[in-house]
């Protein structure tokens, strides 16, 4: 399920700041040095730190 236009605009990386870019089920951060996946459950980005998947 696609997130709101205006909301992705919003958004931020909570470790970096950069911009996030939706990809399938995840929010990837867009930070050159970052890159963490941030789950999106139920149509809702779980912006959390501790939840986000490291770069592979």
């Amino acid at each position: 399920m696609p997130l709101e236009a205006g909301l992705l605009e919003i958004l931020a990386c909570p470790a970096c700041h950069a911009p996030l870019e939706e990809q399938d089920a995840e929010l990837i951060c867009t930070g050159q040095d970052c890159g963490l996946a941030y789950p999106v459950r139920d149509g809702i980005p779980v912006l959390l730190v501790d939840e986000a998947r490291r770069p592979q």
